[in-house]
């Protein structure tokens, strides 16, 4: 263990040990000796146990991941004395009980992320105390009680900066990322905290016009314990005596009802089964969390399409990935693995971050629907989707895509060598993303959107041709599937969660303005968002509404910008970013313009002058 800790600036006395059920113990500490120690290797490492209070001792912990492993017990206390702890993240286990309040005691802590475990309790407002969070996520938890917060005035990410009242969760300055949703919070939401998205408070209790998709009022109750007599805290018993007294009348009239209503499920019954024997291809069984999944799911969305696209096994893909070894990107949701195919190509693996217990029919028909989908997408600038994996022993559901070694546009434009994404290659690269996009939303049917369209879903090859990549729609299947659907229509699809006409249209303008700040991108450098400067429309703004400052748009360390190419992306910005979505321009269009105002032939290139023409032999 000692020398994973590479980070320790004296001897490492620190003894870690994983006992036979995972425990994390630790003895014979002393943190006097140990500088800025960071540990970083444990998530996703399949630990079990509970989390040791002797962690509180390691006074110079800077970082502590255990996320997306099994531990179970609570949160203790003592991690509340780390004061140099920038980053908690437990998120993805199965920790109950409180969220202790001496953790407002994290005076350096910028990130706590206890997502998906059982916590229960109220949030403690002592995490108002924190100076430096600037992201807190605490959904899909147990949760009850209102969130803190004072209810007066409004707020923002860049309010309040030095204050020092702690008045729950309001005076926190610099909260850019907050999360609660998927609990059973009450109340009303602070009005200090409604700059955050209203997905943020989504499938709670709360009784706030701003708020939306809540949980029904029997699963408040029911979730809520302690809390019977309703959502607002009544704690007053039905005694069982008070629904004996009633009227004859109406005795005689829930018999009837209930006559009828057993009529109606027979003759459902009778209905649903005469439509199975029509299409014998999709079968749903009922769930019980008490027995086997491979014994009480049985999803088939058209069997015959499923098998036909590429199995792969997983033992073949960890030996490809170096016994899944070869991590090169991470979220809550997935984990994404390097490997080399024993035929020779690279890939990428997508592995769902998905324990056996959790997962439900409803998440295999998604994914099941989600592999067919991608399957018929066949387009130079999207990722080649070459198979899936799907086992149960272990349990793994995995995807498989054609690697672009070259890494992603992001890194590029804020990580990389300026120089070596010339302004040859960006057009090249905004082309090929229009293209792509076209493909998607006007040469299939029915249209495809990308989940989340950032600059690190673009992935470009060697000669920089881009490739899209749609990583982010797992992160939808979990939050679809947090609150079951009664029913399924016949494409695997649920209803009122994003399969409407309407629903797909408003996804495809999403992905139209994400282009537009995708090519800000492009020209500027600049990030999308950056606390210090803000949001990059924002700032692109006032320049693109004058077509003779557009020049000030450009990244200074970009040379040979033709001013022809500048004014033709800053117009086609423009339209992408309406507020408006209606007045989105389509990628047909869209994409017309760039081809038409954008030239890339080698005589138009040559022309302006002959160091472009070399740059164009290396771009392309």
């Amino acid at each position: 263990m000692c020398k994973q800790l590479k980070r320790c600036s004296a001897i490492c006395q620190l003894d870690v040990t994983r006992y036979s059920v995972g425990l994390i113990h630790t003895s014979q500490a002393q943190p006097n000796n140990i500088l800025y120690l960071l540990i970083r290797k444990l998530s996703n490492s399949s630990l079990k146990g509970f989390i040791a209070p002797e962690l509180g001792r390691l006074n110079f912990l800077q970082e502590l991941y255990l996320d997306h492993n099994l531990f179970f017990g609570t949160i203790p206390k003592q991690i509340g004395s780390l004061r140099n702890l920038r980053v908690l993240d437990l998120s993805v286990n199965r920790l109950t009980g409180p969220i202790p309040s001496e953790l407002g005691g994290l005076s350096s802590v910028s990130v706590i992320n206890f997502h998906s475990n059982g916590l229960t309790g109220k949030i403690p407002s002592e995490l108002g105390k924190l100076q430096n969070l600037v992201e807190l996520r605490l959904d899909r938890n147990r949760l009850k009680g209102s969130i803190p917060g004072s209810n007066t005035g409004s707020f923002s990410p860049t309010s309040n900066i030095g204050s020092t009242a702690h008045n729950g969760l309001c005076p926190s300055p610099r909260l850019y990322v907050g999360d609660f949703s998927y609990n059973f919070l009450v109340g009303k939401i602070p009005p200090c905290l409604k700059y955050l998205p209203r997905s943020s408070f989504q499938g709670n209790c709360f009784q706030d016009e701003y708020s939306n998709q809540q949980r029904a009022l029997q699963i408040c109750i029911s979730g809520s314990t302690g809390q019977r007599g309703g959502i607002n805290g009544s704690k007053h018993p039905v005694h069982k005596h008070e629904r004996m007294q009633q009227p004859t009348w109406l005795l005689v009239l829930e018999i009837a009802t209930g006559v009828l209503l057993v009529v109606f499920v027979i003759t459902g019954i009778v209905t649903a089964s005469r439509s199975c024997k029509l299409k014998p291809s999709i079968r749903i069984s009922s769930w019980n969390r008490s027995k086997s999944w491979s014994d009480e799911i049985t999803v088939l969305i058209d069997s015959d399409m499923l098998k036909s696209l590429p199995k792969l096994s997983r033992q073949e893909l960890e030996v490809a990935c170096e016994d899944f070894s070869n991590i090169i990107g991470s979220s809550p949701e997935t984990v994404v693995y390097k490997g080399t195919m024993k035929d020779g190509p690279e890939v990428s693996v997508i592995s769902l971050c998905a324990f056996e217990g959790h997962w439900t029919s409803h998440h295999e028909l998604f994914y099941q629907n989600k592999v067919i989908d991608l399957a018929r997408l066949n387009h130079e600038n999207i990722a080649k989707f070459l198979g899936y994996c799907r086992e149960s022993d272990p349990f793994s559901r995995m995807l498989v895509f054609e690697y672009a070694s070259n890494g992603t546009l992001f890194e590029h434009l804020h990580y990389g060598d300026g120089a070596q994404l010339s302004w040859l290659r960006r057009m090249k690269i905004a082309i090929g993303i229009a293209q792509g996009l076209r493909y998607l939303h006007t040469e299939l049917q029915p249209p495809f959107a990308i989940s989340e369209l950032n600059s690190n879903s673009v992935y470009v090859t060697e000669d920089f041709t881009p490739k899209l990549v749609d990583f982010e729609c797992w992160k939808m299947m979990f939050s679809k599937h947090e609150k079951a659907p009664s029913h399924f229509n016949s494409k695997g699809s649920f209803p009122g969660h994003g399969d409407s006409a309407e629903d797909k249209h408003a996804d495809i303008q999403g992905n139209t303005y994400a282009f537009g700040v995708i090519l800000l991108e492009i020209i500027s450098g600049r990030l999308p968002y950056c606390k210090d400067k803000g949001y990059l429309v924002d700032w692109a703004t006032k320049f693109l509404q004058q077509p003779e400052e557009i020049g000030k748009l450009v990244d200074p360390e970009l040379s040979n910008v033709r001013t022809e190419d500048l004014a033709v992306l800053c117009s086609v910005v423009s339209r992408c970013i309406d507020p408006d979505p209606s007045k989105r321009p389509s990628m047909q269009i869209i994409t017309g313009v760039l081809e038409n105002g954008i030239d890339l032939s080698a005589a138009a290139i040559l022309k302006e002058s002959s160091l472009a023409w070399a740059e164009l032999a290396l771009a392309l």
